[in-house]
């Protein structure tokens, strides 16, 4: 008998989300609902196409061959920097802002551990506790090291600034802080302005190098308003990564459209990071895939289609909004004994809903509602038609 290559290969454990979705695929019940898996549903629970992106698909016959240049639509990426930094940003004359086309967040995220793998590759890098599962996995996978500084207080529902700002301070210098720009992912909890303006005195102090994660602009506050961030940081410490998506903005998630954009210095340090990216690029997937950067593209240059955009991610936004008020409302009436008001001073598609994994597993087991072990919930695929049966449910394995 022949012995495997790959007997010596442990079975790993499924991903926390991913696993999820695959277990709650394989549920033969009837009435279940996955609250695991970042998706926006409409009422129907169906995933939507907006109509600003229907109108493009509907208006252009797209010629599909040939491949973009390694770092991506020349065209898009231009967009990207205008979405992110403002139209009339002088970064974007100065020619010390490179974007990179790139495979949605995820890919964004892994292209900058590997550049910073490149140039600085001792570098400490710092995610928050809590932070999205794949944050670690993605930075640790490049070879880097990993540590968390803290940021929820789970018994208070509350962010801990002091011990935030401590562990900044407490780092070694150069360290890269990877952070949330709006729609803290799981927590729902984002720095206030004030608090941002200390982080910032302290990772100019620290030289540390700021990675902003933006995987939901729009869905806080506004476009411009949830960039604002990120504008504040390349105004005053460089280098600056931002990782950015299209996939929940526009509800493109299969499309996987992002980009990877790094603040530098000067022209030169530009063009030697591009060259660089452009090497990690071409020896990971090559090229970016044409059709989803395209449907980006119309819609941020057509001014019809944009304003159509904005409206759209404002209905989202607000009905999430709107959804976690109306959850509360019926915690409350249903159960006396816990409260979840703190859900409604949350922002994005997320809850961190404070049930402990012995009330998320009853929820999974008695009910056929999956959501992540830590709590969180995905408050984007709730609507008025299960918003009931998700209530009663919690409160039916609340102790």
């Amino acid at each position: 008998m022949i012995t495997s290559s790959f007997s010596n290969l442990d079975l790993l454990p499924q991903d926390p989300i991913m696993g999820l979705t695959e277990a709650y695929r394989t549920d033969k019940r009837s009435k279940k609902l996955n609250l695991g898996v970042g998706l926006y549903l409409n009422s129907e629970g169906k995933l939507p196409t907006l109509s600003c992106i229907k109108n493009v698909i509907q208006k252009t016959i797209l010629s599909t061959g040939g491949y973009l240049p390694i770092d991506g639509s020349p065209e898009y990426c231009q967009e990207v920097k205008k979405l992110l930094f403002g139209d009339t940003n002088s970064i974007l004359s100065e020619n010390t802002l490179v974007t990179v086309q790139s495979l949605g967040g995820t890919g964004a995220l892994r292209v900058g551990a590997e550049m910073l793998k490149t140039f600085s590759p001792n570098s400490t890098i710092a995610i928050s506790d809590p932070s999205w599962e794949n944050h670690r996995s993605i930075f640790e996978s490049v070879g880097l090291k990993v540590v968390t500084y803290p940021y929820y207080d789970n018994s208070k529902k509350k962010i801990k600034h002091t011990e935030f700002l401590e562990k900044l301070i407490t780092l070694p210098e150069q360290s890269t802080i990877i952070l949330h720009a709006c729609c803290h992912n799981p927590t729902g909890l984002d720095l206030k302005n004030s608090q941002w303006n200390e982080v910032l005195s302290v990772m100019e102090e620290k030289n540390h190098i700021p990675f902003l994660d933006i995987a939901y602009q729009g869905f806080k506050d506004g476009i411009d308003e949830d960039a604002e961030i990120i504008r504040r940081f390349v105004s005053r410490i460089r280098p600056t990564f931002v990782a950015s998506s299209f996939s929940k903005s526009l509800s493109l998630y299969g499309e996987r459209v992002g980009a990877l954009s790094i603040a530098t210095n000067s022209n030169s340090e530009s063009e030697k990071v591009l060259s660089h990216l452009k090497k990690i690029v071409r020896s990971n997937y090559s090229n970016p895939p044409t059709y989803g950067q395209y449907l980006v593209t119309e819609v941020l240059t057509d001014k019809n289609a944009r304003i159509q955009w904005n409206d759209e991610l404002n209905t989202m936004r607000n009905r999430i909004k709107a959804t976690r008020v109306a959850l509360v409302e019926l915690l409350k009436n249903n159960n006396k004994s816990r409260d979840f008001s703190f859900i409604t001073s949350q922002n994005g598609m997320f809850s961190f809903s404070g049930l402990n994994e012995i009330e998320v597993t009853k929820l999974r087991n008695d009910f056929g509602i999956y959501i992540v072990n830590s709590g969180r919930i995905c408050i984007a695929a709730i609507n008025e038609n299960n918003i009931d049966y998700v209530a009663s449910s919690i409160s039916s394995v609340i102790d």
